[in-house]
């Protein structure tokens, strides 16, 4: 059985460039929004979580 990426920058969803920001940005301003609320845990799991689609979507070239 062949195992699957987390996630997949190849995927046809992720062809727009939009699409890879708004997936990196939305978590990180979540983020944000919870470090803003007092709920650090939250705040570090999707800001944790938006770190890494950056990353994958952005940083480091698909393919």
């Amino acid at each position: 059985m062949a195992s699957r990426k987390f996630l997949d920058p190849d995927h046809p969803m992720f062809r727009h460039a939009w699409v890879r920001w708004l997936t990196t940005l939305l978590p990180l301003g979540w983020g944000g929004v919870e470090f803003y609320l007092g709920n650090p845990g939250w705040a570090t799991l999707f800001g944790a979580a938006g770190a890494y689609a950056g990353w994958v979507l952005i940083l480091k070239k698909p393919g």
